[in-house]
């Protein structure tokens, strides 16, 4: 009896609850997201190493390359642990991944609720557009940036185009030297669709005029209006690439909590094993 014993503890202790599947899923789920970080991290080097324009170190927070870098980064250490952990089959890097993967979830969907429905969230936006604009002419990715999101949005500015008066080369006083003193980017003017070769001196002077004759030439309205109002009219498709965002992230967390969950039993059965493996009558 007690050899039958001992020997169907043998059998057990051999028993796997890993499922290789899931395993092995886990880490190419993993892998790709990694090889997209590393991507993003080259791409973001290259950005900084080839700009033309230096930026100034109080400006690099709005550097669209440096943000592609810390995102990149983020992304990179979060999949690393994933894929290590799934081939070590070691439960606390499953769990710093899975961990991770819940915060930052949370922190974009807590900001999206707070960006749709806080007055305050507002607020803060309006003042990163207004940095931005300050830094205009210090970064040439953030002035691209801003150029194109002016002209996507039909805007200027971050609540009306007179917001351009707090950069130095477009402020609106009589002591500035700058021979954009007064004006907007060109990126605020009303394009005609007939217009084959723009403009780029158009917002010259505008800040300058009545609102009423400078809006027949650029675009008065701040482009806090209208991203809210775009927002708003789009709340459907948003929620939609949000839900399309989180699937990926959704089923990353169920794979590795069900890794976690078989890992954890092995790891039982290997104990009660071995404890009861030295007992003969077990």
């Amino acid at each position: 009896m007690a050899g039958n014993r001992n020997g169907a503890t043998g059998s057990d202790k051999d028993f796997t609850f890993v499922n290789s599947f899931v395993k092995y899923l886990l880490f190419f789920f993993n892998l790709i997201f990694w090889v997209i970080s590393l991507v993003m991290v080259a791409v973001g080097i290259y950005a900084r190493t080839v700009k033309h324009a230096e930026a100034t170190l109080t400006s690099l927070s709005l550097d669209p390359a440096v943000m592609l870098i810390v995102v990149g980064v983020l992304i990179f250490l979060v999949t690393f642990c994933g894929c290590v952990g799934s081939l070590r089959e070691n439960i606390c890097l499953l769990q710093i991944k899975s961990g991770s993967v819940d915060v930052f979830m949370s922190e974009i969907y807590s900001f999206t609720y707070l960006f749709i429905f806080t007055f305050k969230a507002r607020q803060k936006v309006t003042e990163v557009i207004n940095d931005a604009i300050v830094h205009y002419r210090d970064d040439a990715d953030l002035q691209n940036l801003i150029d194109f999101g002016q002209e996507e949005f039909g805007c200027c500015g971050a609540a009306t185009y007179l917001d351009w008066s707090n950069n130095i080369y477009f402020h609106c006083n009589q002591t500035n030297p700058s021979r954009e003193r007064c004006s907007v980017p060109f990126s605020c003017c009303i394009l005609s669709r007939n217009e084959s070769v723009v403009n780029t001196m158009c917002g010259q002077g505008m800040q300058e005029r009545e609102f009423a004759e400078a809006g027949k030439e650029i675009h008065t309205s701040g482009c806090i209006d209208i991203l809210d109002d775009f927002i708003h009219s789009n709340m459907i498709v948003l929620g939609g690439i949000a839900l399309g965002l989180a699937v990926p992230e959704l089923v990353g967390m169920i794979l590795s909590q069900l890794l976690m969950n078989q890992i954890k039993k092995q790891i039982e059965l290997q104990q009660y094993n071995l404890n009861h493996s030295s007992d003969p009558w077990s």
